[in-house]
């Protein structure tokens, strides 16, 4: 059956309406703003097309929104836009206010934002500002005077100082502050007993030094949760130091004895030299006595008396040498 020109415009016109509504609601939140004006939230269907338009998740923006009406802050949408443009956690600011909210607790909606943009939980430092957080500290060795190694391990119970979360230093430089403080505390005290007996004097003098000042926590406590004995460290330097000693002394005898044997090898090279002038000394006394018998300065008769003399003198020596071995005795093999 051919349909007739009026019925194939209504046709059109409805697939045109259809298709219209399709992308009006697709690009238009209208649930949305449905439930904002059911929560009584005033916001226009052309503030929501200007969101997407300056490609704004709506839902990031509108949902914080009405959580903050109805929590009873006074936030405006312009306020939560800003900070989702400049790359901050809407929602988490939203609910850090109305944690702050809850407790009585001046926290603005700038400074929050601001502490978000920081890269800091602003929730979290809310929570912790009303539940104060524990840090445990590892075991921080220390050396009294006395050499005793002692080894504390301290809980800090810290605050959230909203006012210097930006900017502040964070748990890594209490903890740091804190274990400075533990080891010169330690290091002042006479006996590693002290500590024994009296371990809050550590908290004590730690606390007292005000080691929150430019952090973003408020120091409210410090308890000593542990102490051990650790190594008798100046008993263990005294034996290194001694060890050293000894080599050095090792080291400096080994210089003088080979100084000796130096000299002593010295000594033995002058003993031969004076041996070789000796020899040489004695090759000339036949060629003076070749000359003094040429020249007549002495006669045969003289110089048989001193060849008689020569062997004579070395008979005496032989027998002194037989009769000192035989003293000494028989050779052991």
């Amino acid at each position: 059956m051919a349909l007739d020109p009026v019925s194939i415009f209504t046709v059109v016109i409805v697939i045109l309406a259809i298709i219209l509504l399709a992308v009006l609601f697709t690009f238009v939140p209208v649930m949305l703003w449905i439930s904002a004006l059911a929560a009584g939230v005033k916001v226009s269907i052309f503030t929501l097309i200007g969101m997407r338009l300056r490609r704004v998740i709506p839902n990031r923006v509108i949902n914080p929104l009405i959580k903050a009406h109805k929590a009873g802050l006074d936030v405006t949408n312009n306020q939560l836009e800003s900070h989702y443009l400049a790359g901050g956690n809407v929602d988490r600011v939203v609910n850090a206010l109305i944690a702050a909210h809850r407790a009585n607790m001046e926290l603005s909606f700038e400074r929050s934002a601001a502490i978000d943009l920081a890269g800091r939980d602003v929730l979290e430092a809310v929570q912790m500002s009303v539940n104060p957080k524990v840090i445990e500290t590892p075991f921080i060795s220390g050396v009294a005077i006395n050499g005793i190694e002692v080894k504390a391990k301290a809980k800090i119970t810290v605050r959230a100082n909203i006012d210097r979360l930006v900017g502040g230093a964070g748990e890594e430089t209490i903890i740091a502050r804190v274990g400075e403080g533990i080891v010169s505390t330690i290091g002042s005290s006479k006996r590693h007993t002290e500590v024994l007996e009296n371990p809050d004097m550590i908290s004590q003098t730690v606390l007292a030094k005000g080691l929150d000042a430019g952090t973003a926590f408020e120091i409210l406590s410090i308890d000593i949760a542990d102490v051990d004995i650790g190594k008798n460290i100046g008993a263990e330097l005294q034996t290194e130091q001694a060890e050293a000693d000894k080599n050095i002394a090792q080291a400096k005898a080994e210089e003088r004895r080979a100084m000796a044997v130096a000299k002593e090898q010295e000594m033995k090279a002058k003993v031969e030299e004076m041996r070789a002038k000796v020899v040489e000394a004695e090759s000339q006394v036949p060629l003076a006595m070749a000359d003094a018998l040429k020249s007549g300065n002495i006669g045969v008769m003289d110089y048989m008396n001193i060849q008689n003399i020569t062997a004579d003198t070395d008979m005496r020596d032989s027998i002194s040498k037989v009769s000192d071995d035989s003293k000494k005795g028989p050779k052991n093999d």
